[in-house]
């Protein structure tokens, strides 16, 4: 996040939740970052939209790795240009409830009896649930938790001799700006040796009518994400937000290759968060720009780690060509 000068205000204000609504809500046009959807009630609601029909990202990277998995492991683990072929540590970025990961930990525990497992992420509750569900569920892997930004210390974790294969998965890449993206890769591949591996899955482009239902759902869940950005205001920050004089809007950016979501005002009004003491006039149609989700062509996406330090080793797809994923070595 970039650092936020702000006036004398109360010390809620200068929280990473009070400064980034704060720096949002008066920048033009408004925005608001996409980590903001991951309260508890957010997490609990993306959990749903992971299941809907519409959303095919989740479903369609799971079929790539119940494909695929034993080839990725077996990729992952080869001998290097100038190594030997080793063991995995296997490391998630952004682990959250892991229920993808399951089946590639499974291929590493068939091909080497056990493996530890890193989750780093900032859901203390979704990493327990990991931890449930997959020590349950698969005999061999040793669980280790990280609370916190899966940016910082990715390199203290030990490898004790094996080979490191990080997994940054969910299309969670195409939220960062290009720029941020390409930083966020190079700071994930100086934390690495050369050697390293990095399993990095993103969307690709694709029909619009097929990326836009997959934003806004008819059953409305994908729309009460969006809000609950502004209920989690109201709840910790005490805003007076009427969630109802917004709509949820989607938007395909095609010059930018992205899919946009926005809260559009449906009409002039006013808002007060007495805690940043902030009043905010909205105007009918005036929207706060709250995620972006780029989309990539298998050139965009291999271009882009190659610029970062990486050696794409390897990728697979789904038949229908609408999700990627790519296994790149740090050189």
């Amino acid at each position: 996040m970039n650092a936020v000068t702000l006036p004398q205000l109360p010390e809620v204000a200068y929280t990473s939740l009070g400064s980034e609504v704060y720096r949002g809500l008066t920048s033009r046009p408004r925005t608001l970052s996409p980590w903001l959807f991951y309260d508890q009630e957010g997490s609990h609601l993306f959990e749903q939209i992971t299941e809907l029909e519409e959303y095919y990202l989740t479903r369609t990277e799971r079929g790539i790795f119940q494909t695929n998995a034993d080839a990725i492991i077996a990729a992952a683990a080869a001998p290097t240009p100038h190594g030997l072929q080793r063991d995995l540590t296997v490391i998630e970025l952004g682990a959250g409830t892991a229920t993808k990961t399951g089946l590639l930990l499974e291929a590493a525990v068939r091909r080497q009896e056990a493996v530890t497992y890193y989750g780093i992420d900032v859901s203390e509750s979704a990493l327990h649930q990991a931890h449930q569900n997959l020590t349950a569920a698969i005999p061999g892997v040793t669980f280790e938790s990280r609370v916190g930004d899966y940016t910082e210390g990715l390199g203290e974790i030990p490898a004790d001799g094996t080979r490191r294969l990080v997994l940054y998965i969910g299309s969670s890449l195409g939220n960062f700006e290009p720029a941020d993206a390409a930083r966020l890769l190079r700071d994930i591949r100086n934390q690495l040796a050369p050697g390293d591996m990095l399993l990095l899955g993103v969307d690709m482009v694709k029909d619009i009518p097929t990326l836009i239902a997959a934003y806004d759902d008819p059953r409305g869940i994908t729309a009460a994400f969006n809000r609950n950005v502004l209920a989690r205001i109201n709840r910790e920050l005490g805003a007076d937000f009427d969630l109802m004089k917004f709509r949820h809007n989607v938007r395909w950016n095609g010059e930018r290759s992205r899919i946009e979501m926005h809260l559009e005002s449906l009409m002039a009004h006013e808002v007060s968060i007495p805690s940043l003491d902030l009043s905010l006039t909205f105007r009918r149609g005036e929207t706060i720009h709250t995620e972006n989700s780029y989309k990539f062509t298998t050139d965009s996406a291999q271009h882009l780690l190659a610029q970062t330090g990486f050696t794409v080793v390897e990728n697979w797809t789904d038949p229908h060509r609408w999700f990627g994923v790519f296994l790149a070595r740090v050189h």
